[in-house]
């Protein structure tokens, strides 16, 4: 397939694109950092076991499932703009129903109607900042969206120290109003992508129709083998990094630290998947990608054995810290590349497969954290049970990241 190359737009498209992107990302870290907060309170009102506890964290992340390659492919053919305004809505629609639930089975209902809008989201707000940037600073321009993400969930883990609203409902009440405010915004100024537009433009001057390859495209090629590691990797470092953020602060108090202390590690280790994201971004621009995803590698298992056998706080601290930046780093590593694999026609497509086979992993690693510690294996259990996963997915993403880079054209 030939396509002849977009401009990313004027630079004031670029930056609005940028700030939105990144406005929207940090909402979606806040509401999936504050079921994980809000489970002890959740937990205590509607007497959940912890297995239950799971089967929430869970039921979010299975609305992510369809939602990811539903939203990439719709936004392949009616447009990015349209689809993420309407996924903004509905993730903030049900973050405000989670406060109305009154018993386990509509909690579980909730949380999965907020994970439809959330999982449509992300592909999207990876492809509009890859195509609004400049091609030698790309991954950049993803990682600065990424790093609204564990910002959001920074600010989840404020709103948890100070117990804002008075019980567990004030993050999600938050979570709520926040993205339909910000829905307008996103009708009134965000741009829709040039590169996008650009694919339209074409179609309607040679009178044909867009092409629509969907999933199919994916494998077509030799695209089928970078496809596959991707989706390899994707699911085991989505596995550890949902098992962190959404059992991280029960694990804490389960090792014996007091809430405020178990909501810091939670603040640090997302504090710490910020910077991971911004520094991983600017790494993988230059010729140190290799070296990068090595470090970021290690770095990982080295900081679950600091949160599986550290005992005091500082340790715990810095572990959360470490592990916050290195987990997140992971998943940078793939959404920067992810982009660049695919043509316009299959990008949205492509990414939101990519996250959706991640979810499968994410989905399983907060159940699979749940009869861990219900076998009583304790935290380092669950932190060695992360590690295989790790390793896999290390393999799979040097196995992408040291291969030649092709230019595809955006």
């Amino acid at each position: 397939m030939i396509e002849t190359h977009s401009s990313p737009g004027t630079p004031g498209q670029q930056f609005k694109t940028l700030i939105l992107c990144f406005i929207v990302a940090l909402l979606e870290g806040l509401d999936l950092q504050a079921a994980g907060i809000a489970a002890g309170g959740i937990g205590k009102e509607f007497q959940l076991l912890q297995p239950q506890i799971g089967a929430m964290f869970s039921a979010g992340l299975l609305g992510l499932l369809p939602s990811a390659l539903l939203g990439g492919w719709l936004s392949d053919r009616i447009g990015r703009k349209k689809v993420l305004v309407v996924s903004v809505l509905i993730f903030g629609v049900f973050s405000l129903a989670t406060t109305q639930v009154w018993d386990f089975h509509s909690l579980l209902a909730a949380r999965f109607l907020t994970g439809l809008g959330l999982g449509a989201a992300l592909p999207i707000l990876i492809a509009m900042s890859s195509e609004a940037a400049q091609p030698r600073h790309r991954s950049i321009a993803v990682s600065i969206t990424y790093a609204g993400v564990p910002l959001g969930g920074a600010a989840a883990a404020v709103l948890g120290m100070v117990n804002f609203g008075g019980d567990w409902r004030g993050l999600f009440y938050v979570g709520g109003v926040v993205p339909i405010a910000i829905a307008v915004l996103l009708m009134l100024m965000l741009p829709e992508s040039q590169a996008y537009q650009l694919r339209q433009q074409q179609a309607a001057a040679t009178h044909r129709p867009v092409a629509t390859e969907g999933v199919s495209g994916l494998f077509t090629g030799g695209m089928w083998k970078s496809t596959l590691l991707l989706w390899l990797a994707s699911f085991f470092v989505l596995t550890v990094l949902y098992m962190l953020l959404n059992w991280l602060p029960s694990l804490m108090q389960g090792k014996g630290f007091s809430r405020e202390d178990s909501s810091l590690v939670s603040l640090l280790f997302n504090f710490g998947g910020a910077a991971g994201s911004l520094m991983v971004g600017r790494l993988m621009d230059s010729s140190a990608r290799v070296k990068t995803a090595v470090c970021i590698y290690l770095g990982m298992l080295l900081s679950l054995a600091g949160l599986g056998w550290a005992q005091g706080l500082p340790m715990m601290l810095l572990a959360g810290l470490g592990a916050g930046f290195c987990a997140t780093g992971r998943q940078l590593v793939l959404y920067a590349m992810a982009p660049a694999l695919y043509p316009t026609s299959i990008r949205g497509t492509g990414v939101g497969a990519s996250i959706m086979v991640g979810r499968l992993g994410a989905i399983g690693g907060p159940l699979i954290a749940g009869q861990v510690l219900a076998a009583g294996l304790g935290v380092a259990g669950v932190m060695a049970a992360s590690g295989p996963g790790i390793v896999v997915a290390a393999f799979a993403a040097l196995t992408l990241v040291c291969a030649p880079q092709k230019q595809t054209a955006y």
